[in-house]
């Protein structure tokens, strides 16, 4: 699902040049969660912007679901974040002026879907996700938890094959941090592929593989040491797997 080759991203030129990411290459397979971990400056960001087409390497390659995305100009990389990825934020991200459920469809309404087929799909969401009785509820009524969820949500409604997830747990307490985990666990076992950035050592763990980026360059890359299943017993109220709508691809 993702693949890395020799990846190298510089910023500025000459002398004053700063390798963020050195000589990267690995790769994730389909249906599996992976955590990048590292201390702070040591690439991780940018290697995530790489992965949403945010960024472009100085030199490699990149392919994110079975597309080499590495020298696409602006508009394709727009369309392929549309059409492939999902985004989850530290902070949500929500537009405080709408409702849970307009949140969760804004990205199909923004891609063009029809109205009635996006709203019945974002309430199935927030259903999955425990938030079915929150849906009219605007960002300023909702817990931190909660947010969280509706992002989550929200990042699937497009059903894309990877979830990109930038600190999801660390604005939240360990009981909300666990439910979150979970709803991306359910994400994974819906057929996705969802990569992580944390500093959290216990997130990082409960996922499958665990990737450490240090001063630009893949450190470590290892399996989960603390591999564990996930179940509705972890986290109130229970979380099933989030499957994907075929239907969604043909809304226009």
């Amino acid at each position: 699902m993702i693949r890395l080759e020799r990846v190298t991203r510089k910023y500025g030129s000459g002398e004053n040049a700063v390798t963020a990411l050195n000589d990267v290459s690995f790769k994730v397979e389909s249906g599996s969660i992976v955590a990048i971990m590292g201390p702070s400056g040591s690439g991780k960001s940018t290697l995530l912007n790489l992965l949403g087409a945010l960024d472009q390497p100085t030199s490699g390659h990149v392919f994110v679901a079975d597309q080499e995305i590495t020298n696409m100009g602006d508009d394709e990389r727009t369309r392929f974040r549309r059409d492939h990825l999902g985004f989850v934020f530290q902070f949500f991200n929500l537009l405080p002026t709408l409702t849970a459920v307009e949140n969760v469809e804004l990205p199909a309404k923004l891609a063009g879907h029809l109205k009635k087929e996006t709203k019945k799909r974002a309430e199935e969401l927030l259903e999955l996700v425990g938030l079915a009785d929150r849906r009219n509820h605007t960002p300023d009524k909702l817990s931190g938890g909660q947010m969280q969820r509706v992002a989550v949500a929200r990042a699937l409604i497009m059903d894309p094959a990877v979830v990109l997830a930038d600190e999801p747990t660390g604005n939240l307490d360990s009981e909300s941090g666990e439910i979150v985990l979970g709803l991306l666990r359910g994400a994974v076992e819906g057929k996705r592929t969802v990569v992580l950035v944390t500093h959290d050592s216990h997130v990082a763990e409960s996922g499958d593989r665990v990737l450490r980026i240090v001063d630009g360059r893949l450190a470590e890359d290892r399996p989960s040491q603390r591999p564990r299943k996930w179940s509705s017993s972890d986290a109130e109220p229970a979380m099933p797997v989030i499957p994907k709508a075929p239907r969604l691809g043909q809304w226009k």
